[in-house]
């Protein structure tokens, strides 16, 4: 199935290109883990696969996550032996600015703040 815009699927985590780099080797490892730990928090969601961006790592769900979601993957990247701790940024959603917010989104449960709204890199390759 092919989307049209940024899915609201993806959760980006700002970083250097260095971590970007060092993570994504472990990335299969990486998408183990995470997903225990969301299961373990009795969370619905759980990641499908990590790609890397030069700006960005880009972790994408099988539903939209929510707040605690967003912590859980956060935690576990800024505790990951893989990276720089310093270098990485908070989670977001994936938000482009040319495209609305739908009400769905809005109902999500992430404040807007954390909706990331300048990641184009984040856009599925088409």
């Amino acid at each position: 199935m092919t989307t049209k815009g940024p899915s609201r699927k993806q959760v980006i985590i700002p970083m250097s290109n260095n971590n970007n780099n060092s993570f994504i080797k472990n990335s299969a490892t990486h998408v183990t883990n995470i997903n225990r730990l969301l299961r373990n928090a009795k969370s619905e969601v759980a990641v499908d696969f990590i790609r890397s961006n030069p700006i960005c790592l880009v972790i994408v769900t099988n539903k939209v996550a929510i707040q605690s979601d967003l912590q859980i993957i956060g935690q576990y990247i800024k505790k990951s032996e893989d990276i720089n701790e310093l270098q990485v940024e908070e989670p977001c959603l994936s938000q482009d600015h040319w495209y609305p917010l739908l009400p769905k989104w809005q109902d999500s449960g992430v404040p807007q703040r954390q909706q990331c709204q300048n990641y184009p890199e984040a856009k599925p390759d088409f």
